[in-house]
C-alpha cells in the first residue's frame, strides 16, 4: 500500500509547519488563552486565508473539496502547535455534520461562511449519563405548531461560548433530529468555561426553544448516520492531533537529554535513558500507524470503519500516556510547570482520550462486536 503523499499534500505540510513554528509559538499561545475570547480573532482570519478552514468543504460551497487524510495531514501539524482556535468544533464537527444532512440552501448559506471565516459553529450532542452511547440522547424535539420545542440540557459542547449558531441533537417522534438554533435565542442559557487544555466550551440548557421547520436539518436513520460517521472522522482527526503532540514530546524530550548535564556528562548518555526514548518512539510509531489504518478505512467508507476507530482510540490512550508522562518524567521537575510547553502538551493528550469516548468505552465497543 502506498502511504507517499501528493505533491499538494507535502506542500500543504510544509506551509503548516513553518507557519507554527514562526507565528504560533507557546508564548504566543499563552497569552490567547487568558484573553476573554480565548484564541485570536486574526489568527482565525488569517487560518480562512491559508485555505485550512475550506479544506473538507465541497469546492461548490468555496471549499477546497479535500479527503479526511488531507485533513488528517493538517491537524498533525497544528497539533504541533496546541491550537486554541475552535477549528474541530466548527470544521471537523459542525461543517462536517451540515455537509452530511443539511439541505443545498442551508449550505449554500453557512458553508461559505464557515470557510471564510465568517461563522463558528458548535455540535451539541454529549450528555451528562450518555457515557459516549449517541442513541442515549434525552434531550427531547416536540411538535409545536409550526415547529419544534427544544427541552434538555448538553455538556461539554465545545466551541459554543463564541458559536454563532448550534447544532443541536434532540429526540423527535420521528427518531434522532439534529437542529441550528441561534445561541442567542430565547429558552437557550450557556454556562461557559475553560478547560483544562486551554480551551473554552458550555453547558447549554435548553428551555421550551422554540424552532421552526427549516431549523430542522434532518431527523431518523439519516441523522443518525450523518452523526455516527462524522463522530467517526472526528476521532481520526483528534488522533491526528495527539500524532502531533507526542512528534513534538519526543522531540522536545530528546534535545533536552543532550543539551541537560548531570554528574558532568549529558543524562543522554545514559542507557537507561535512552531506553527510555527508544520506548517513547515505538509507541509513537504504533499509533502512527494505527491512525493510518483507520484513516484510509474512514476515507473508504469500509464497513467496519467504526471497529477501526475504536482501535485507534484504545491504541491513542495506550501510547498517549507513555509519551506523555515520560516526557514530563524526563524533563525533571520543570516537567510539571507551566512556564514549559511539556505538561501543556501532556494535558492536551489526556483531554484528547477523554474526548469522544474513553478509551473503556471503545474497548467495550470492540468487545460487544465481537460478543
Amino acid at each position: 500500500m502506498d502511504f507517499s503523499l501528493s505533491d499538494d499534500q507535502s506542500m500543504m505540510q510544509d506551509i503548516t509547519q513553518r507557519f507554527i513554528s514562526q507565528e504560533y509559538d507557546f508564548d504566543t499561545r499563552q497569552k490567547l488563552i487568558q484573553t476573554e475570547l480565548g484564541y485570536s480573532q486574526d489568527m482565525w482570519q488569517t487560518f480562512a486565508e491559508m485555505g485550512w478552514l475550506a479544506l473538507p468543504i465541497e469546492e461548490k460551497f468555496d471549499g477546497l473539496g479535500g479527503s479526511i487524510i488531507d485533513t488528517m495531514l493538517l491537524q498533525i501539524e497544528l497539533g504541533k502547535g496546541l491550537i486554541v482556535e475552535p477549528f474541530f468544533a466548527t470544521v471537523m464537527l459542525s461543517a462536517s455534520l451540515i455537509n452530511k444532512v443539511a439541505s443545498d440552501d442551508i449550505k449554500q448559506q453557512w458553508l461559505p461562511k464557515i470557510a471564510a471565516g465568517e461563522a463558528k459553529f458548535a455540535l451539541a450532542y454529549a450528555e451528562q449519563n450518555s457515557s459516549f452511547d449517541l442513541s442515549q440522547c434525552t434531550t427531547t424535539a416536540t411538535k409545536a405548531d409550526d415547529g419544534y420545542l427544544i427541552q434538555g440540557q448538553k455538556c461539554v459542547v465545545l466551541g459554543a461560548p463564541s458559536a454563532d449558531r448550534l447544532l443541536v441533537t434532540a429526540n423527535t417522534d420521528s427518531g434522532l433530529g439534529i437542529f441550528m438554533i441561534d445561541p442567542m435565542a430565547p429558552g437557550v442559557a450557556l454556562n461557559n468555561y475553560a478547560t483544562n487544555d486551554g480551551h473554552r466550551a458550555a453547558q447549554v440548557t435548553f428551555d421550551q426553544v422554540k424552532v421552526n421547520t427549516a431549523q430542522r436539518l434532518d431527523t431518523g436513520e439519516n441523522a443518525q448516520k450523518a452523526l455516527d460517521d462524522t463522530i467517526e472522522e472526528a476521532i481520526v482527526v483528534l488522533a491526528a492531533e495527539a500524532l502531533g503532540i507526542m512528534q513534538k514530546l519526543l522531540t522536545a524530550t530528546s534535545e533536552h537529554l543532550h543539551t541537560r548535564q548531570q554528574f558532568g556528562r549529558k543524562i543522554g548518555e545514559f542507557q537507561v535513558l535512552q531506553h527510555r526514548v527508544a520506548d517513547m518512539f515505538m509507541a509513537q510509531e504504533s499509533a502512527q500507524s494505527m491512525l493510518y489504518f483507520a484513516a484510509l478505512k474512514v476515507a473508504s467508507g469500509a464497513t467496519d470503519k467504526n471497529r477501526a476507530t475504536a482501535m485507534l482510540k484504545v491504541k491513542l490512550a495506550q501510547t498517549s500516556r507513555l509519551v506523555g508522562q515520560s516526557a514530563v518524567q524526563l524533563h525533571g521537575g520543570m516537567g510539571i510547570t507551566d512556564e514549559l510547553n511539556v505538561g501543556h502538551y501532556f494535558k492536551r493528550l489526556c483531554c484528547i482520550n477523554a474526548l469522544m469516548g474513553s478509551s473503556d468505552q471503545h474497548m467495550q465497543r470492540l468487545l460487544n462486536d465481537a460478543a
